[in-house]
């Protein structure tokens, strides 16, 4: 009877591990299939481009640069228009870059500055608005 027992035993355990054995092979044909969409170069650009447009810090760094990049244009074009010479060209863009990195690396000052400013220039138009109003009125009385 030993000998049946041990037997049994031994058929169970055989029985478990192939059971065991088949499925471990299909979660690892699972993870290569997982794996393979991963790797496809549409998958990986999809990724690379929702990591950056999630993270906080590139967006940060992207709207930091474009209102640095932005500053150095309007600052070109109002102080040197459409030059016509070389050197005049030639000083404009360095200018322009010069602008665009100093702006880029402070834009939190740059930002209250330029808020200051338009909430006073706001204020200010509002207050002329309202005083060539109120003359428009004494012409008529």
């Amino acid at each position: 009877m030993k000998n049946k027992s041990k037997t049994d035993t031994l058929i169970e355990k055989i029985f478990f591990l192939k059971s065991k054995q088949e499925r471990e092979l299909e979660l690892l044909k699972e993870q290569f299939h997982v794996t393979y969409e991963s790797l496809k170069p549409i998958n990986l650009i999809k990724n690379t481009f929702h990591e950056v447009t999630e993270s906080p810090t590139i967006k940060n760094n992207i709207v930091n640069n474009t209102i640095g990049l932005a500053t150095g244009y309007l600052t070109k074009k109002v102080l040197f228009g459409s030059a016509k010479y070389p050197i005049a060209k030639l000083v404009g863009t360095l200018l322009q870059f010069t602008i665009a990195n100093i702006v880029s690396k402070h834009t939190d000052n740059f930002k209250s500055t330029g808020e200051n400013l338009l909430l006073r220039f706001l204020k200010h138009r509002k207050e002329s608005k309202k005083h060539f109003q109120n003359k428009g009125n004494d012409l008529f009385i």
